[in-house]
Protein backbone atom coordinates (compact mmCIF):
# COMPACT_ATOMS: atom_id res chain seq x y z
CA UNK A 1 0.00 0.00 0.00
CA UNK A 2 1.03 3.56 -0.73
CA UNK A 3 1.35 5.40 1.58
CA UNK A 4 -0.38 9.61 1.37
CA UNK A 5 1.99 12.29 1.32
CA UNK A 6 1.31 16.37 1.21
CA UNK A 7 4.04 17.01 -1.16
CA UNK A 8 3.04 19.64 -3.16
CA UNK A 9 2.48 18.73 -7.39
CA UNK A 10 5.79 21.05 -8.33
CA UNK A 11 7.17 18.48 -6.00
CA UNK A 12 6.11 15.33 -6.65
CA UNK A 13 7.42 16.07 -10.44
CA UNK A 14 10.53 14.56 -11.61
CA UNK A 15 13.41 16.68 -10.84
CA UNK A 16 13.86 17.55 -14.62
CA UNK A 17 10.27 18.38 -15.42
CA UNK A 18 10.33 20.72 -12.09
CA UNK A 19 13.34 22.88 -13.87
CA UNK A 20 11.39 23.61 -16.84
CA UNK A 21 8.02 24.55 -15.02
CA UNK A 22 10.15 27.30 -13.43
CA UNK A 23 11.84 28.34 -16.27
CA UNK A 24 8.54 28.77 -18.48
CA UNK A 25 6.60 30.32 -15.58
CA UNK A 26 9.54 32.77 -14.80
CA UNK A 27 9.83 33.21 -18.75
CA UNK A 28 5.80 34.89 -18.37
CA UNK A 29 6.53 36.92 -16.07
CA UNK A 30 9.21 38.65 -17.56
CA UNK A 31 7.19 38.99 -20.59
CA UNK A 32 4.32 40.76 -18.49
CA UNK A 33 6.38 43.41 -17.30
CA UNK A 34 8.49 43.95 -20.62
CA UNK A 35 4.75 44.96 -21.90
CA UNK A 36 4.32 47.26 -19.09
CA UNK A 37 6.97 49.04 -19.74
CA UNK A 38 6.75 49.35 -23.05
CA UNK A 39 3.26 50.62 -23.00
CA UNK A 40 4.61 53.13 -20.42
CA UNK A 41 7.64 54.30 -22.85
CA UNK A 42 4.92 54.74 -25.38
CA UNK A 43 3.17 57.07 -23.70
CA UNK A 44 6.05 59.39 -22.71
CA UNK A 45 7.07 59.80 -26.24
CA UNK A 46 3.90 60.30 -27.97
CA UNK A 47 3.61 63.84 -30.19
CA UNK A 48 3.15 66.56 -28.31
CA UNK A 49 -0.02 68.86 -28.02
CA UNK A 50 -0.55 71.61 -30.46
CA UNK A 51 0.18 74.01 -28.44
CA UNK A 52 3.41 72.76 -27.18
CA UNK A 53 6.64 73.51 -29.32
CA UNK A 54 9.22 70.64 -29.33
CA UNK A 55 12.84 71.62 -30.32
CA UNK A 56 13.01 70.25 -34.48
CA UNK A 57 17.22 69.07 -34.60
CA UNK A 58 16.60 69.07 -38.21
CA UNK A 59 15.42 71.93 -38.95
CA UNK A 60 18.36 73.76 -39.16
CA UNK A 61 20.37 71.66 -41.54
CA UNK A 62 17.30 71.49 -43.59
CA UNK A 63 16.86 75.40 -43.99
CA UNK A 64 17.43 76.19 -48.08
CA UNK A 65 19.59 78.92 -49.44
CA UNK A 66 18.03 82.23 -50.67
CA UNK A 67 17.10 82.14 -53.89
CA UNK A 68 18.03 85.70 -55.65
CA UNK A 69 15.22 87.09 -58.19
CA UNK A 70 15.74 88.64 -61.31
CA UNK A 71 14.85 91.88 -59.07
CA UNK A 72 17.70 90.83 -56.44
CA UNK A 73 14.67 90.25 -53.40
CA UNK A 74 15.93 86.70 -51.53
CA UNK A 75 12.98 84.29 -51.01
CA UNK A 76 13.88 81.22 -48.25
CA UNK A 77 12.23 78.44 -48.20
CA UNK A 78 12.02 76.20 -45.15
CA UNK A 79 11.96 72.56 -45.16
CA UNK A 80 12.09 70.71 -41.57
CA UNK A 81 8.97 70.56 -39.24
CA UNK A 82 6.15 68.33 -40.90
CA UNK A 83 3.40 70.81 -42.47
CA UNK A 84 5.76 73.58 -42.61
CA UNK A 85 7.79 72.71 -46.36
CA UNK A 86 7.40 75.63 -48.45
CA UNK A 87 6.55 78.26 -46.64
CA UNK A 88 8.26 81.37 -46.92
CA UNK A 89 10.30 83.52 -44.49
CA UNK A 90 8.81 87.11 -44.89
CA UNK A 91 11.49 89.32 -44.28
CA UNK A 92 14.34 87.40 -46.20
CA UNK A 93 16.26 86.18 -43.32
CA UNK A 94 16.90 82.29 -43.00
CA UNK A 95 15.26 80.48 -39.75
CA UNK A 96 17.90 80.05 -36.65
CA UNK A 97 20.39 82.71 -38.34
CA UNK A 98 21.82 85.66 -36.76
CA UNK A 99 18.31 87.48 -37.45
CA UNK A 100 18.38 90.84 -38.82
CA UNK A 101 22.27 91.01 -38.11
CA UNK A 102 24.22 91.20 -41.41
CA UNK A 103 27.87 91.53 -42.06
CA UNK A 104 29.61 95.43 -42.83
CA UNK A 105 32.87 93.83 -44.65
CA UNK A 106 32.93 92.18 -48.20
CA UNK A 107 35.32 89.19 -47.16
CA UNK A 108 35.60 87.58 -43.71
CA UNK A 109 38.87 84.75 -43.27
CA UNK A 110 40.97 82.59 -40.48
CA UNK A 111 42.71 86.00 -38.05
CA UNK A 112 39.78 88.48 -38.53
CA UNK A 113 38.40 89.96 -35.84
CA UNK A 114 35.02 91.93 -34.84
CA UNK A 115 31.59 92.48 -35.18
CA UNK A 116 31.02 90.58 -38.40
CA UNK A 117 32.95 87.44 -37.69
CA UNK A 118 30.53 87.79 -34.12
CA UNK A 119 27.32 88.16 -36.73
CA UNK A 120 28.72 85.24 -39.33
CA UNK A 121 29.62 82.95 -35.95
CA UNK A 122 26.05 83.40 -34.71
CA UNK A 123 24.74 82.32 -38.02
CA UNK A 124 26.98 79.25 -38.29
CA UNK A 125 25.48 77.85 -34.52
CA UNK A 126 22.24 79.05 -35.79
CA UNK A 127 22.68 76.18 -38.40
CA UNK A 128 24.28 73.72 -36.37
CA UNK A 129 27.88 73.98 -38.00
CA UNK A 130 29.79 75.59 -34.87
CA UNK A 131 29.51 74.58 -31.39
CA UNK A 132 29.48 77.34 -28.21
CA UNK A 133 29.65 81.20 -28.34
CA UNK A 134 30.25 83.80 -30.72
CA UNK A 135 33.48 84.86 -29.90
CA UNK A 136 34.31 87.56 -32.70
CA UNK A 137 37.49 86.14 -33.32
CA UNK A 138 37.61 84.24 -36.81
CA UNK A 139 39.72 81.21 -35.81
CA UNK A 140 40.24 77.65 -36.82
CA UNK A 141 36.98 76.34 -35.83
CA UNK A 142 34.95 78.85 -37.55
CA UNK A 143 36.78 78.47 -40.87
CA UNK A 144 36.01 74.46 -40.59
CA UNK A 145 32.16 75.33 -39.77
CA UNK A 146 32.55 77.81 -42.94
CA UNK A 147 33.87 74.64 -45.20
CA UNK A 148 31.47 72.33 -43.78
CA UNK A 149 28.48 74.65 -44.93
CA UNK A 150 30.31 75.74 -48.50
CA UNK A 151 30.92 71.62 -48.63
CA UNK A 152 27.34 71.33 -48.61
CA UNK A 153 26.54 73.05 -52.39
CA UNK A 154 28.51 71.73 -55.16
CA UNK A 155 28.30 75.16 -56.54
CA UNK A 156 30.75 76.84 -54.15
CA UNK A 157 34.01 77.39 -53.44
CA UNK A 158 35.37 75.32 -50.54
CA UNK A 159 37.97 77.85 -48.89
CA UNK A 160 36.89 78.38 -45.54
CA UNK A 161 36.57 82.33 -46.41
CA UNK A 162 33.65 84.06 -46.52
CA UNK A 163 32.37 86.44 -48.94
CA UNK A 164 29.56 87.21 -50.76
CA UNK A 165 27.88 83.49 -52.16
CA UNK A 166 28.87 82.36 -48.56
CA UNK A 167 27.55 85.31 -46.15
CA UNK A 168 23.74 84.92 -48.64
CA UNK A 169 24.28 81.23 -47.19
CA UNK A 170 24.33 82.35 -43.97
CA UNK A 171 21.60 84.83 -43.89
CA UNK A 172 23.81 87.61 -43.01
CA UNK A 173 24.48 89.04 -46.43
CA UNK A 174 23.45 92.75 -46.31
CA UNK A 175 20.21 94.06 -48.63
CA UNK A 176 21.81 95.00 -52.07
CA UNK A 177 18.98 96.33 -54.00
CA UNK A 178 18.74 99.16 -51.17
CA UNK A 179 22.08 100.16 -52.51
CA UNK A 180 21.58 100.06 -56.01
CA UNK A 181 20.34 103.75 -57.61
CA UNK A 182 17.80 102.86 -60.42
CA UNK A 183 16.85 106.08 -62.73
CA UNK A 184 14.02 106.89 -64.61
CA UNK A 185 14.53 105.58 -67.85
CA UNK A 186 15.12 108.66 -70.73
CA UNK A 187 13.34 109.11 -73.77
CA UNK A 188 14.35 107.10 -76.42
CA UNK A 189 17.01 108.19 -78.02
CA UNK A 190 18.28 110.49 -75.84
CA UNK A 191 21.97 110.95 -76.30
CA UNK A 192 25.04 111.87 -73.86
CA UNK A 193 27.40 114.79 -74.48
CA UNK A 194 29.52 112.20 -77.01
CA UNK A 195 26.49 111.56 -79.31
CA UNK A 196 25.81 107.78 -78.00
CA UNK A 197 22.34 106.86 -76.86
CA UNK A 198 21.54 106.17 -73.77
CA UNK A 199 19.95 102.66 -72.75
CA UNK A 200 16.78 102.18 -70.32
CA UNK A 201 19.34 102.05 -67.43
CA UNK A 202 21.53 105.20 -68.47
CA UNK A 203 21.50 108.69 -67.34
CA UNK A 204 23.92 111.29 -68.22
CA UNK A 205 24.86 115.26 -66.67
CA UNK A 206 22.63 115.74 -63.31
CA UNK A 207 20.21 113.14 -63.91
CA UNK A 208 23.12 110.92 -63.08
CA UNK A 209 23.84 109.41 -59.63
CA UNK A 210 26.80 111.40 -57.97
CA UNK A 211 29.95 109.99 -57.97
CA UNK A 212 31.05 107.75 -55.00
CA UNK A 213 33.76 108.61 -52.43
CA UNK A 214 37.25 108.43 -53.34
CA UNK A 215 36.75 107.44 -56.93
CA UNK A 216 40.04 109.49 -58.20
CA UNK A 217 40.43 112.21 -60.36
CA UNK A 218 40.82 113.20 -64.46
CA UNK A 219 39.44 110.87 -67.40
CA UNK A 220 38.50 107.25 -66.12
CA UNK A 221 35.44 104.75 -65.73
CA UNK A 222 34.43 104.24 -61.62
CA UNK A 223 32.57 101.01 -60.69
CA UNK A 224 30.92 100.73 -57.62
CA UNK A 225 30.50 96.73 -56.93
CA UNK A 226 28.11 97.85 -53.72
CA UNK A 227 25.72 99.93 -56.40
CA UNK A 228 26.14 97.91 -59.93
CA UNK A 229 27.03 100.91 -61.64
CA UNK A 230 29.19 102.19 -64.00
CA UNK A 231 30.44 106.19 -64.67
CA UNK A 232 32.17 106.94 -67.46
CA UNK A 233 34.02 110.88 -66.44
CA UNK A 234 35.56 113.12 -68.38
CA UNK A 235 38.88 114.68 -68.13
CA UNK A 236 37.37 117.99 -66.25
CA UNK A 237 34.74 115.65 -63.80
CA UNK A 238 31.86 115.97 -66.24
CA UNK A 239 29.57 112.52 -65.79
CA UNK A 240 29.17 111.74 -69.29
CA UNK A 241 27.12 109.00 -68.60
CA UNK A 242 26.00 106.18 -66.06
CA UNK A 243 24.44 103.11 -66.35
CA UNK A 244 23.64 99.91 -64.41
CA UNK A 245 25.55 96.46 -64.73
CA UNK A 246 25.67 93.15 -63.76
CA UNK A 247 28.77 91.92 -61.75
CA UNK A 248 30.35 89.27 -60.31
CA UNK A 249 28.48 87.13 -58.07
CA UNK A 250 32.20 86.37 -56.58
CA UNK A 251 34.93 88.03 -54.87
CA UNK A 252 36.62 88.39 -57.62
CA UNK A 253 36.63 92.07 -59.00
CA UNK A 254 39.72 93.93 -57.20
CA UNK A 255 39.14 96.79 -55.78
CA UNK A 256 41.69 99.89 -57.08
CA UNK A 257 42.99 101.31 -59.71
CA UNK A 258 43.80 99.53 -63.47
CA UNK A 259 44.09 100.37 -66.46
CA UNK A 260 42.30 98.92 -70.03
CA UNK A 261 44.84 96.57 -71.35
CA UNK A 262 42.74 94.75 -74.26
CA UNK A 263 40.14 95.14 -76.12
CA UNK A 264 38.10 92.49 -78.66
CA UNK A 265 34.68 92.84 -80.90
CA UNK A 266 33.88 89.50 -79.76
CA UNK A 267 34.99 87.03 -77.07
CA UNK A 268 34.28 83.83 -75.88
CA UNK A 269 33.80 83.14 -72.26
CA UNK A 270 36.60 80.90 -70.37
CA UNK A 271 34.02 77.70 -70.32
CA UNK A 272 32.86 78.04 -74.08
CA UNK A 273 29.23 78.42 -73.27
CA UNK A 274 29.19 82.43 -73.82
CA UNK A 275 29.97 84.47 -77.03
CA UNK A 276 30.86 88.26 -75.10
CA UNK A 277 30.04 91.09 -77.54
CA UNK A 278 32.60 94.11 -77.29
CA UNK A 279 34.56 93.16 -74.45
CA UNK A 280 36.90 95.73 -73.08
CA UNK A 281 39.39 93.70 -70.51
CA UNK A 282 40.92 95.67 -67.08
CA UNK A 283 41.90 92.39 -65.04
CA UNK A 284 43.53 89.64 -65.62
CA UNK A 285 42.57 86.29 -63.16
CA UNK A 286 43.67 82.87 -63.52
CA UNK A 287 41.05 81.21 -65.21
CA UNK A 288 40.62 84.52 -68.11
CA UNK A 289 39.98 88.02 -67.85
CA UNK A 290 37.69 90.16 -66.69
CA UNK A 291 36.26 93.28 -68.69
CA UNK A 292 33.44 94.97 -69.70
CA UNK A 293 30.94 93.53 -72.25
CA UNK A 294 27.50 93.81 -73.68
CA UNK A 295 24.91 90.97 -72.92
CA UNK A 296 26.16 87.72 -73.02
CA UNK A 297 24.66 85.22 -75.54
CA UNK A 298 24.63 81.29 -75.65
CA UNK A 299 26.46 79.39 -77.65
CA UNK A 300 24.51 76.83 -77.86
CA UNK A 301 20.91 78.06 -79.04
CA UNK A 302 21.84 82.44 -79.59
CA UNK A 303 19.78 83.36 -76.51
CA UNK A 304 20.61 86.33 -74.36
CA UNK A 305 21.58 85.02 -70.71
CA UNK A 306 19.49 88.14 -69.56
CA UNK A 307 17.68 90.90 -69.85
CA UNK A 308 17.61 94.98 -68.79
CA UNK A 309 15.01 94.98 -66.18
CA UNK A 310 17.97 92.57 -64.26
CA UNK A 311 20.73 94.90 -64.68
CA UNK A 312 21.70 95.89 -61.57
CA UNK A 313 21.59 92.74 -59.73
CA UNK A 314 24.86 90.15 -59.44
CA UNK A 315 24.54 87.40 -62.18
CA UNK A 316 28.47 87.07 -63.68
CA UNK A 317 30.93 84.86 -63.15
CA UNK A 318 33.24 87.80 -63.48
CA UNK A 319 33.07 90.72 -65.87
CA UNK A 320 30.33 93.38 -65.78
CA UNK A 321 27.65 93.04 -68.41
CA UNK A 322 25.95 95.91 -70.01
CA UNK A 323 22.98 96.33 -72.24
CA UNK A 324 24.41 96.90 -75.53
CA UNK A 325 24.10 100.61 -76.31
CA UNK A 326 26.11 101.35 -72.91
CA UNK A 327 28.79 98.60 -74.30
CA UNK A 328 28.86 99.83 -77.38
CA UNK A 329 29.79 103.52 -75.76
CA UNK A 330 32.58 101.39 -73.42
CA UNK A 331 34.03 100.26 -76.53
CA UNK A 332 34.05 103.24 -78.44
CA UNK A 333 35.23 105.88 -75.49
CA UNK A 334 37.55 103.47 -73.18
CA UNK A 335 40.49 103.17 -75.93
CA UNK A 336 43.51 101.01 -74.20
CA UNK A 337 45.05 102.59 -71.13
CA UNK A 338 41.77 104.28 -70.11
CA UNK A 339 41.84 104.37 -66.54
CA UNK A 340 39.03 102.50 -64.40
CA UNK A 341 38.87 102.74 -60.58
CA UNK A 342 37.01 99.74 -59.03
CA UNK A 343 35.38 100.77 -55.39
Amino acid sequence: MHKRTNRSVLQRLRPEFRGLLVVAVAAVLLCAVLALMGTDHRATTSAAPANVTTPDVTSAVDVAAPEVSAAGASTTTVAGAAGEQGLQDADGVEPGTAGDCTITVRTARQGDAGDSVTCIQQALIGQGLLSGSATGTFDGDTAAAVKKLQGSDPNMFVDGVVGRETAIKLGVWPDEESLVARTPAPAKGTRDPTGHVLSPVASTGASAPPLPENSGSGRRLVYSRTGQRLWAVDSDGTILRSWLVSGSKYNNEQPGVHKVYSKSPQSTAWNGKAILPMMVRWQKTSIGAIGFHGIPIHVADGTPYQTDAELGTRLSGGCQRQDNLDAKFVWDWASVGTTVVVV
